[in-house]
């Protein structure tokens, strides 16, 4: 029997030959001056895994993020598998590595974001969260979730329901897609 060579399935979606970076701090506020409507921000604290950031960056750009922020130091950037695993989402999205995040934080703060943060320990559902106004979703990092002072300069906390037996908590790219899209359906009830 002739062994079959397995190639793995390459995205259409995404230009493997294309070098691309991540954006400058300094890029930020120019993004966020330059959208129409209010804007959608996502956090990341410190995910390392490259499938990780591929998936949320697919599901940001589904979901119509201005831009996807994270810190420089502890998180993985935008890799030939990161690139893949978004399907043209990492093109598609904005990509922003910034020095200090707590930083970044309470400067979008003061540009009038509400920045809601995401935790199993919150004792607020992210469905009661209005989340139509000028936004940011903060997720945290696989396993350890938000650090101290990322999750203290949220205005909000909020948990995702659970209701399995088993399962506490979900992947923070499925996370990420579940929160992006209860923004979207708050935001298209707005309008």
């Amino acid at each position: 029997m002739k062994k079959t060579q397995h190639t793995s399935r390459s995205s259409k979606h995404s230009r493997s030959d294309m070098k691309l970076k991540s954006r400058s701090e300094e890029d930020l506020f120019e993004i966020l001056d330059n959208t129409i409507s209010d804007p959608f921000v996502v956090i990341l604290d410190q995910i390392q895994d490259p499938h990780n950031l591929g998936a949320i960056l697919r599901s940001a750009d589904a979901a119509g993020v201005h831009a996807v922020i994270a810190p420089r130091d502890r998180s993985v950037s935008l890799t030939k598998t990161v690139r893949e695993i978004a399907c043209g989402g990492a093109e598609g999205v904005p990509f922003i590595q910034v020095t200090n995040l707590v930083r970044t934080m309470k400067e979008l703060k003061d540009y009038g974001l509400w920045l809601v943060g995401t935790t199993d320990k919150a004792s607020q559902l992210l469905y009661d969260i209005e989340l139509s106004g000028p936004i940011a979703i903060v997720m945290g990092s696989e396993g350890k979730g938000l650090r101290r002072l990322t999750s203290e300069k949220c205005d909000f906390l909020a948990k995702i329901p659970m209701a399995g037996r088993s399962v506490d908590c979900l992947n923070v790219s499925v996370a990420t897609g579940v929160c992006l899209f209860e923004t979207v359906r708050q935001r298209s009830l707005k309008k």
